[in-house]
């Protein structure tokens, strides 16, 4: 006979699990269940005493039915710390998540797990990626999250701590390789350098689509590390000086020539001089060599004529 199988699909693999409230009572209730055990518990134990000394073995059975009272009653009660839950559960089955903090009672006969719903951060590892561009780089990042749903953190993973974590390294290579560490012209103007703010929300958006599935929260992410790989570190720094230099020698020549023409465009209109073509190319060479140049510039007197 032919069983045909049926492969399981995404669908099928995830915990169809969402947090719900669970049945809880608050201190008055916990009070009143703690001093029936305790009057159940001084009950059971004169029973077992006078069954003993009276040699009345009828009484053992109600002590044996208040002891087993008491510890149902003390099995209810529960204490829950500020910033902590617990998820009940009933011989297997998911019962509610406990969130009020305090003395309280919850269903007897449950087992109970406890889940922080505190803010916490991790720091990833620093990870070698290739940007967009292709250029080897070292980033890492800060991830500050929290839990949201306490029955998908317990029941939809196997670990949901190990589970961000992973997550987290794996959206940080996918933002680095799809922006370039400085800006490009030919890969837009959003950088991992430049665009700090941009690349921290996109990246907080990946880790926390990943992080649904176990019920977390990404509350913030940032960049806390980012450098060139030391193979490339020192082409990259001349790289970034030749720019540098680049802009600042194209700001000087904007200024230059700024000042050459409000200098010649003054001297005509005062008629100081007047130049032909060949002296006025004269000072402009020598206006633009002073001021482009690196060097003082040194003055040489004519004491001849103009042409001479």
């Amino acid at each position: 006979m032919n069983v045909e199988t049926v492969p399981v699909g995404r669908e099928g693999a995830q915990v169809e699990v969402s947090e719900r409230p669970c049945w809880y009572r608050g201190t008055p209730a916990a009070i009143g269940v703690i001093a029936a055990a305790v009057v159940a518990i001084g009950l059971a134990a004169g029973c077992i005493a006078l069954a003993v000394a009276q040699q009345l073995p009828v009484l053992a059975v109600p002590a044996v039915l208040l002891l087993i009272a008491a510890v149902v009653g003390a099995s209810t009660i529960i204490v829950v710390a500020p910033g902590h839950t617990y998820v009940v559960q009933l011989f297997g089955r998911y019962v509610g998540t406990v969130r009020q903090p305090g003395l309280g009672l919850v269903p007897p006969l449950t087992t109970r797990r406890k889940v922080s719903a505190r803010v916490r951060n991790f720091e990833t590892a620093e990870l070698k990626v290739n940007d967009a561009v292709g250029n080897p780089v070292h980033v890492a990042a800060i991830i500050v999250w929290q839990v949201a749903d306490t029955a998908k953190a317990t029941f939809g993973v196997e670990d949901y701590e190990e589970f961000v974590g992973t997550q987290a390294e794996s959206a940080l290579r996918q933002v680095t390789t799809s922006h370039p560490y400085d800006e490009d012209a030919s890969h837009g103007t959003t950088s991992l350098r430049g665009s700090t703010d941009q690349v921290a929300a996109e990246l907080a958006d990946q880790v926390a689509d990943r992080a649904s599935l176990a019920g977390l929260e990404i509350l913030e992410t940032r960049i806390s590390s980012l450098a060139y790989a030391p193979e490339i570190a020192q082409a990259m720094l001349q790289r970034q000086q030749a720019s540098a230099l680049l802009a600042a020698r194209e700001k000087i020549v904007d200024g230059a020539v700024g000042l050459v023409q409000s200098a010649l465009a003054r001297l005509e209109a005062e008629d100081v001089v007047v130049l032909d073509d060949e002296r006025r190319a004269a000072m402009v060479s020598n206006l633009l060599v002073v001021l482009c140049g690196d060097n003082r510039a040194t003055p040489v007197v004519n004491t001849g004529s103009l042409y001479s």
